[in-house]
């Protein structure tokens, strides 16, 4: 171990783990973790195990701390003069990722570290290499992931902003004797949807279909109050699934005096058979229609986007009740959570 790094004064390694209690710089501190596991006769290879860096960084760092002690551990570039990624650079790269290459003259639709170098050059006059740029993009919590596809809403924008701000006071103002469910039906399809997976180096994963197709239609209907779901089951999407979950929040909010039901203007929501049962209801149910293709603001997608990503994506199951059973153990197991969190508080 003395052949790695010089012995040391009792006072220099104080003054060694004195600089690593006040390093804020993560790079920094793994140099000066290196010298200290050496001087505690710890090896190379036990030290880069540890520390998760190369054998060769470790030899590298004990090399700079023999020839310049402390100050060789330092970060060499820091002579280099002005820095090029300043917190102004990093903000305003922030903008342009958030926004895309035709917005700033390109013709290409998507994003690459060549695009975003040469957008950056041009707007800062700054060149950064294309592995700064990884760094960088990495430092400001970007990703690559795949757009939503969307329908622009055909209303005027200020005719929507009225009808999302009287769906928000109906919750905000909701009397105790009166209940608002969220309402919308989710696709369960034998063939599994295929999502992002971990998998290791060299490794693609499969997931097996059953070829045919099967599909099952789920009705729901999301608690203002309480987030709790309730659902009905249903071998085709009609109007005849949607006035099962009508009748069955009846049943079981006996005792409010009205349901308020938000939904979106999908047509089996407006079929004759829907008029036929909210005249039996006796006007205790009253349907709130979101604005068109506005699905961001009904919450209940966003648990069907849970149960797809914890039931349906990449599953393997070989039959659809098999599948169906995982659903409706999700969903209950998804309430008694929300039961419990309930109690608790």
């Amino acid at each position: 171990m003395k052949a790695i790094v010089p012995e040391l004064r009792w006072s220099d390694k104080e003054m060694v783990l004195k600089e690593l209690q006040q390093c804020v710089d993560a790079a920094q501190k793994i140099r000066l973790l290196v010298i200290v596991n050496l001087i505690r006769e710890r090896g190379a290879q036990p030290t880069a195990a540890v520390l998760q860096v190369s054998r060769s960084t470790v030899y590298r760092v004990a090399k700079r701390f023999r020839e310049q002690g402390t100050e060789g551990l330092l970060d060499g570039r820091r002579h280099n003069g002005h820095r090029k990624v300043t917190e102004k650079y990093c903000s305003l790269l922030y903008e342009v990722v958030k926004s895309s290459p035709p917005d700033h003259g390109w013709q290409r639709p998507t994003w690459t570290r060549i695009l975003l170098v040469a957008t950056m050059l041009a707007k800062t006059r700054i060149r950064i290499h294309v592995a700064t740029m990884s760094r960088v993009l990495h430092r400001l919590g970007a990703r690559r992931g795949r757009p939503k596809p969307t329908v622009a809403c055909p209303w005027p924008e200020s005719r929507k902003r009225r009808r999302l701000a009287e769906i928000r006071r109906l919750i905000a103002r909701l009397p105790t004797d009166e209940v608002a469910v969220y309402e919308d039906e989710v696709d369960i399809h034998l063939n599994p949807k295929i999502g992002l997976d971990w998998m290791v180096q060299r490794q693609q994963k499969e997931v097996l279909t059953p070829g045919k197709n099967v599909k099952r239609y789920l009705a729901g209907a999301l608690d203002a109050r309480s987030r709790r779901l309730m659902w009905v089951e249903g071998e085709r999407k009609t109007s005849e699934l949607f006035v099962r979950l009508l009748w069955a929040l009846v049943r079981h909010y006996r005792h409010a005096k009205v349901i308020h039901v938000i939904l979106d203007n999908f047509k089996i929501h407006t079929a004759s058979l829907v008029a036929t049962s909210l005249r039996s209801a006796g006007g205790k149910i009253k349907l709130h229609f979101l604005p068109p293709y506005c699905p961001d603001d009904n919450p209940i997608e966003r648990n069907w986007e849970d149960l797809h990503a914890n039931v349906t994506r990449n599953h393997r199951c070989p039959t659809m009740d098999r599948l169906l059973e995982n659903v409706r153990s999700y969903l209950i197991r998804r309430n008694h959570t929300l039961s419990r969190q309930a109690l608790a508080a």
